[in-house]
């Protein structure tokens, strides 16, 4: 049996882009894929505006609590992505690495998170191609 691919998101708060990403993979992904999601700061709670987005397409975050970014998390997965959290990303070797260059949804109205929530699922769905095609 082939080994579950595992999958890292991280940010800076793990409250937005992470997140959003993280749940995404794991709908489509259909319990093929370990998936998880830490940030270099992680904030207190989830972005309102990033659950809000999600929760358009029937997706739950606000139940989601933002983590701290550890190495064993990073030694663990296979595939790291990171999406702005700049050089806290501890590297070791024989890992993907993927860096998404996306916008922060801190601080934004959903009408502006939602442009960044269509990018990631598009990225997210073309990782779910490159993973099990």
């Amino acid at each position: 049996m082939a080994k579950t691919p595992e999958v890292l998101f991280v940010c800076v708060h793990n409250a937005g882009r992470s997140q959003m990403a993280a749940a995404l993979l794991q709908h489509y992904g259909l319990g093929r894929v370990a998936v998880r999601s830490a940030g270099s700061e992680p904030a207190e709670k989830v972005n309102p505006a990033a659950a809000q987005a999600l929760a358009e397409w029937g997706l739950d975050i606000t139940a989601e609590v933002p983590t701290k970014l550890t190495y064993d998390d990073v030694e663990a997965s296979d595939v790291v992505i990171t999406m702005g959290c700049g050089d806290t990303c501890p590297v070791f070797p024989g890992k993907r690495y993927l860096d998404w260059k996306l916008d922060d949804p801190a601080g934004q109205s959903v009408e502006a998170v939602r442009p960044i929530r269509d990018e990631i699922d598009r990225r997210v769905r073309q990782l779910v191609h490159e993973l099990f095609d």
